[in-house]
């Protein structure tokens, strides 16, 4: 599962773009809500990871209102939004890296709504979070799996092959598997571990959209490695996406969402 991520880049990214998050981020939603419906108990104390604009602090804060909420975000931009939405009651707001931020506290949940493909050492982290949950507490986390945006994926495979390239190169990251993550899971806590899958499938009137809605949430590739610049590669795959994944006018981007649950 080693993916090497650029945090200041990640960082930067979202900070841009926290203002037009919300607008673009429908799937990532869904998967908040579903995570939501997953939660076993009634916590009074939550650590939020990935907080964002804070779309789940908000449920969160509304299902279980006499809760105490820490809410982390690597990105000073989306803190900064979520603040403005949800004010201060009951919500620690803290800007940091989980991967190196200090857990002094101990917590009944601990959630994370599309954010671990962003971690650099999952297994390091998720022993950590496993340690500061209280007896009977519960870490629970959404992600995307290795099928996320698979039309993209053939299709720039087949432009390589069109160009003649055999190098091996990529177009965006490439995300673990769910029995990857249980892996990873098991190998970082000793408690149950559980994992299911779900596929969400977006359209956009063209390539060029969808990938702007990406631009628009962030979500562009912030992994180190080989990547492919050409720009006759980028027309060749553009055009086998349109002609393959095409419907009704429209193109699709399927996401291939994880969710884990980690209970002691």
């Amino acid at each position: 599962m080693k993916r090497m991520i650029d945090k200041q880049l990640v960082q930067k990214r979202f900070s841009e773009r926290a203002k037009t998050y919300d607008q673009f981020a429908n799937v990532q939603k869904k998967m908040a809500d579903a995570l939501i419906s997953r939660i076993a108990a009634r916590p009074t104390a939550i650590l939020e990871i990935g907080c964002g604009t804070g779309y789940l602090t908000e449920k969160l804060r509304q299902a279980f209102p006499d809760a105490h909420i820490m809410a982390v975000d690597i990105a000073e931009g989306m803190i900064a939004v979520a603040r403005e939405r949800l004010g201060n009651d009951r919500i620690v707001w803290r800007c940091a890296d989980i991967e190196e931020m200090d857990i002094l506290a101990r917590y009944d949940l601990i959630i994370s709504n599309a954010t671990f493909q962003w971690l650099n050492d999952a297994e390091r982290t998720i022993a950590r979070l496993s340690d500061a949950l209280n007896r009977g507490g519960q870490l629970l986390f959404s992600t995307f799996g290795a099928q996320t945006f698979y039309e993209l994926h053939a299709s720039f495979a087949a432009a390589l092959k069109q160009q003649h390239i055999t190098e091996a190169l990529r177009i965006g990251p490439s995300f673990p598997t769910l029995v990857e993550w249980l892996a990873c899971c098991g190998r970082a806590t000793s408690a149950a571990v559980r994992g299911s899958e779900t596929f969400e499938t977006e359209r956009f009137p063209s390539v060029r959209d969808f990938f702007l809605s990406l631009r628009h949430i962030g979500a562009t590739n912030s992994t180190t490695g080989r990547y492919c610049q050409r720009p006759s590669v980028f027309k060749a795959m553009m055009k086998e996406y349109e002609q393959r994944f095409s419907e009704n006018g429209h193109i699709q981007a399927t996401y291939h969402c994880l969710f884990v649950d980690i209970t002691l």
